[in-house]
């Protein structure tokens, strides 16, 4: 932004000018009255002299600070931090005081579907999604993460209110227009603090020009806030991902349901990425997305198992050997590993991920989930908080970290998170709500909440074993048989297909931690992550102690990554080589 402009942002034109009228008419008024008051011939040159020494001063105090109506704050242009403080930080801090925003900051909202038949949503989404993910990746911009943007789809709220809550400068607006294969984008950069308009364009073209015109609107912002653009950035911001538009509008129907986490939708993403690599199979993104849908399917259709593991990894390599700058491939892949009970293997793919795209959401919040499944519980938070300073309203790690912070003893903040992941609509936040409801002793709604979570995270079990699930663990001993039972039944008849991570889990619930320890040695699960999230709990402590649990780590991996990467916590190496829990 030009010198011109900033004073102008800064409001310091209208001080001066300001300043100057007020000057003029208190030496007005005090030449006025000196006579009749007989002040000495020296005082008014002294408000004269007074005056004008203040001029310099009150330009300085226009350009640093502002006037809201929370009071005098610091200008949101000196500030030095480039991203939203963690979430923990947040949380501790009173209302009152607010994050300060950098200039150099903006969300992207939602584009408008104003298509004829207004059935291009998914087409919408995805063009404000892709530059968004342009401009992440600019280090001299702060952007707010795209759950966080998108939670204000269909709100109407006020820009003031948005750029508050997601502590950015700006906002882009925009709509797009899709008409056979003809598309319009108007885009809108707004500056929240007045609703200014900085600038604002419309791109009209094909479909098979869309790179281009997001590339236009992505340069465009850059070129507003004045951000600055390092080696391959300075020629291209938005790479050309396919030729071949039908493809792309398959590969963002898919993302939608991938980014939604639409389980019983990924068999429909999955035929139709595969749909769009059959147009254009050198798709590396559409192979990386679909290595990443694969990845979370044994969650949500626990027999494809097998199958979805061995497509993570066929897919994830055709997506590396065409575009080795992707690190979703890599995340997927560790996922893979990690349900493989091969956990260096995971580990060295998660880093791979992470040196490739250190702000990548999805691979932080897998690398929390990782770092968490191995015994790693404070590394874990150090991820969940990264994602959450760049995207505070992700569901699944507002989760994550808050029943972190309950296991840590401050059940106000992780009451905090966990009730903000209800609120963005993760369905199974019950899962660690009933902790915070067991904890006052709301007994009832304990059971209530646990009954939610687990039918969402309990595919594959009959529908009526998350309430006795949730009862028996709240003391029902009639449930508790009849759980057991029905976990009986289910293993006798499921040989051979994977186990349900669910029945292990809720054995840890039950306390039954020798039977928990046994079960899950015995076969590969379709969400193991589910299960170490408990068992290195301090809920679950007593299950850490027992003899065969060193048995339990060595047969799963953990110990040759211990070894490699060090203890877990609360665990030392003993002279012996053991690991002992303390």
């Amino acid at each position: 932004m030009s010198l011109f402009a900033e004073l102008k942002r800064r409001k310091v034109f209208k001080v001066g000018a300001a300043y100057l009228v007020v000057a003029w008419i208190a030496i007005q008024v005090v030449a006025t009255l000196a006579p009749q008051f007989q002040l000495p011939e020296w005082a008014p040159r002294l408000v004269t002299l007074v005056l004008l020494i203040g001029f310099p001063i009150a330009l300085v105090m226009a350009w640093m600070f502002d006037i809201t109506p929370d009071g005098v704050v610091r200008d949101a242009g000196d500030a030095a931090a480039a991203s939203v403080p963690p979430i923990a930080a947040i949380v501790a801090t009173p209302a009152a005081v607010m994050p300060i925003v950098p200039h150099k900051s903006i969300a992207v909202l939602p584009f408008a579907d104003l298509s004829p038949t207004h059935d291009q949503e998914y087409f919408s989404d995805g063009i404000a999604e892709e530059i968004l993910n342009a401009l992440v990746k600019l280090k001299d911009l702060k952007v707010a993460g795209r759950t966080s943007s998108f939670s204000f789809k269909g709100r109407n709220e006020d820009l003031r209110g948005i750029g508050k809550t997601l502590a950015v400068a700006h906002v882009l607006e925009g709509s797009v227009r899709k008409h056979g294969e003809k598309v319009r984008i108007t885009a809108q950069l707004i500056q929240v603090e007045d609703g200014y308009h900085l600038w604002s364009d419309t791109y009209d073209g094909n479909l098979d020009d869309v790179f281009e015109l997001q590339e236009r609107i992505a340069r465009a912002i850059t070129h507003e806030l004045d951000v600055i653009l390092h080696d391959a950035q300075k020629q291209r911001l938005i790479p050309v991902a396919t030729r071949n538009p039908e493809a792309y509008a398959l590969y963002l129907q898919a993302t939608g349901i991938f980014n939604r986490r639409e389980g019983a939708r990924f068999p429909e993403a999955i035929a139709q990425l595969e749909q769009a690599l059959k147009l254009d199979p050198q798709y590396a993104r559409a192979h990386a997305r679909l290595a990443a849908i694969h990845a979370l399917e044994p969650v949500y259709v626990p027999d494809s198992t097998e199958a979805s593991l061995s497509a993570v990894e066929r897919e994830a390599a055709l997506a590396i050997a065409l575009d080795s700058s992707l690190a979703e491939p890599h995340a997927a892949l560790a996922m893979m590993h990690a349900q493989r009970t091969c956990l260096v293997d995971a580990h060295v793919e998660m880093e791979r991920a992470l040196a490739i795209d250190p702000d990548d959401l999805t691979t932080n919040l897998w690398a929390g989930v990782l770092a968490n499944s191995d015994g790693y519980t404070a590394k874990s938070c150090t991820y969940f908080d990264h994602v959450l300073a760049i995207d505070p309203l992700l569901p699944n790690a507002l989760l994550w970290r808050g029943i972190e912070y309950f296991n840590a003893g401050d059940m106000e903040r992780g009451e905090t998170l966990m009730r903000r992941a209800a609120d963005a609509g993760l369905q199974h936040a019950g899962a660690g709500l009933h902790l915070v409801y067991a904890a006052r002793g709301q007994t009832d709604e304990a059971i209530a909440q646990l009954t939610v979570g687990l039918r969402v995270l309990g595919a594959g079990i009959p529908p009526e074993a998350p309430a006795l699930i949730a009862a028996a663990v709240y003391g029902d001993r009639a449930a508790r048989d009849a759980v057991l039972a029905t976990f009986d039944r289910i293993l006798a008849a499921a040989q051979d297909g994977p186990l349900l991570i669910i029945i292990p889990y809720a054995l840890l619930l039950l306390g039954e931690y020798q039977r928990a320890l046994k079960l899950f040695r015995r076969k590969r699960t379709n969400n193991s992550p589910l299960f170490f999230f408990l068992l290195w709990s301090p809920a679950a402590r007593a299950a850490r102690m027992l003899p065969e649990f060193a048995t339990f780590a060595r047969e799963n991996g953990m110990v040759e990554l211990w070894d490699r990467h060090g203890p877990p916590d609360g665990c030392r190496k003993s002279a012996g080589g053991e690991y002992v829990f303390d």
